[in-house]
């Protein structure tokens, strides 16, 4: 624990910001002179996804990952009670995505029995709503001073979160706020930020002269894809301070992760939002070093060889990546799927919550991966839609999900909100890219099925969620108790595997 002290006090220090922020500028400028050289290109294009879940006790209830668990092919997240789970990068073809399939598959089964040995599960979903033992609110506001540092006693004990967390409450006068639909509430840590999971999926561009490109016409597609993902619409009923729950379901966001995000980091500096476009991958680096410092860290204190890699040489700037945080994201550096002594760039994909079923989760990391190559292959003019109508689209699907006007340019160039010509539209240019790929129609067909069905029967996680806290709202129940059916029985139908659009 001293040593966990010591490193966030030595990172909170103005000392450690002038030397971190001094190594990031003289990084940049050092990588910014390799990008002409080519050093970024790869032969092909690559796949890779971050998917976020949690663990539950066998009450249905949030409860703490176990270290055995942790040991397992799975990594720590913000909360206690959070995992995460890494694909390697693959060649974005039909094999690579048959790889990344397997791979998803092999290590939450893996990780599914470490938690069973344990009395626990590791459940896929954006928001876990049944509160954990003592309450929502004690959880989350559980938190000590230690030798001038705040502990939140169920964050993570890992130097980077708290020294992020302490931060963000220096720049906030020691607390932070989270208001959405029915839900008013002030907390002592960005902890809150945990109860909400995503996926990430991360597509590798070949050609750095032509990202920026891809990147502006992934922008296009934020709020049309998420509209299909949404699967936050609920927090934990015990926050919330309402006395018509019938109205809290009225005025709910389809995706409250976005605003939990937000306000989790906002309050010190706005670093999570819709990005801008961008010019040329250079300005990617740009961005990076403009952006507001957070927690910084010096490489010695973690890092004790002297190795060539690109996250050793470009340590400080690959860290400061870290506190990043916009909807879309440019990484640099990494290995490129050649496994050649390159590096790489690609698109992190950023607002998607975690998925009821493995099948779904790749579903959407081939949907954004085709729709993004499928739209640059026949240059698309959606690269054209202005940032605001694309940042106004964005965020009418985090309040409405599939009922939100949506912004498009069809390929005739045409400006849209019809949500039926965007689907089609949208449909047709992820196959032709996952197409352009190699992918074989029936793993295309596999993986876009169960997304595609979304949009024609109208279904999202949601929507499906909404509608059974509704059902046993009207059937007499507690807002408590309707939230805490709703969510065992989505628990119990994602364990079977069944995509969403197929639960009645």
């Amino acid at each position: 624990m001293a040593d966990r002290i010591d490193l966030v006090t030595r990172s909170l220090r103005d000392a450690t910001r002038r030397e971190f922020d001094r190594r990031v500028d003289e990084q940049a400028a050092r990588l910014t002179d390799t990008l002409p050289t080519g050093r970024l290109d790869s032969p092909t294009f690559g796949l890779g996804l971050e998917l976020e879940a949690y663990a539950v006790d066998d009450a249905g209830r949030l409860a703490r990952v176990p270290d055995t668990v942790l040991e397992g092919p799975c990594e720590k997240e913000l909360g206690v009670h959070n995992v995460e789970f890494n694909t390697d990068p693959d060649q974005f073809d039909g094999d690579g995505i048959a790889v990344q399939a397997a791979q998803l598959r092999r290590d939450y089964r893996t990780v599914q029995r470490a938690a069973d040995r344990e009395g626990i599960a590791i459940v896929l979903d954006a928001t876990w709503t049944i509160p954990p033992p003592e309450g929502s609110r004690a959880y989350l506001a559980d938190a000590r001073e230690t030798e001038g540092v705040t502990i939140a006693e169920n964050m993570t004990p890992s130097p980077r979160y708290r020294a992020i967390d302490n931060d963000i409450l220096g720049q906030t006068g020691g607390s932070i706020s989270l208001s959405v639909p029915g839900v008013e509430r002030t907390f002592p840590s960005i902890l809150f930020e945990s109860l909400a999971s995503s996926i990430q999926p991360h597509l590798q561009v070949p050609d750095s002269e032509a990202y920026p490109r891809y990147y502006n016409t992934a922008l296009g597609t934020l709020g049309p894809v998420l509209a299909l993902a949404t699967n936050s619409p609920l927090l934990p009923p015990d926050l919330y301070d309402v006395d018509d729950p019938h109205r809290v379901l009225d005025d709910t966001y389809h995706e409250l992760r976005i605003p939990v995000f937000e306000q989790s980091i906002n309050g010190a500096w706005e670093k999570v939002r819709f990005p801008r476009e961008i010019r040329h991958a250079a300005e990617t680096v740009d961005r990076l070093v403009e952006d507001p410092t957070c927690a910084p860290f010096l490489r010695e204190w973690l890092v004790d060889d002297d190795r060539e890699a690109f996250p050793d040489l470009f340590w400080e700037l690959n860290h400061k990546r870290g506190t990043y945080w916009r909807w879309l994201r440019t990484v640099i550096g990494g290995q490129p799927v050649d496994r050649g002594d390159r590096w790489s760039i690609r698109i992190e994909y950023r607002p998607l919550p975690t998925q009821p079923t493995i099948t779904e989760n790749v579903g959407l990391q081939c949907l954004v991966a085709g729709l993004v190559r499928g739209l640059c292959a026949v240059d698309h003019p959606l690269v054209t839609l202005d940032r605001g109508a694309a940042e106004r689209s964005f965020y009418a699907a985090v309040e409405d999900g599939l009922d939100a006007e949506l912004a498009w340019v069809t390929v005739d160039g045409d400006r849209t909100t019809d949500r039926t010509a965007i689907y089609e539209e949208l449909f047709e240019f992820a196959r032709r890219g996952l197409r352009e790929q190699g992918v074989p129609a029936a793993t295309i067909e596999e993986y876009l099925d169960p997304i595609e069905a979304r949009w024609t029967d109208r279904t999202t996680p949601s929507r499906w969620k909404l509608a059974r806290v509704t059902d046993h709202l009207d059937a007499g129940r507690r807002f408590d108790d309707a939230v805490a059916e709703m969510q065992t029985e989505y628990f119990r139908r994602a364990k079977s595997g069944v995509p969403i659009a197929e639960w009645s």
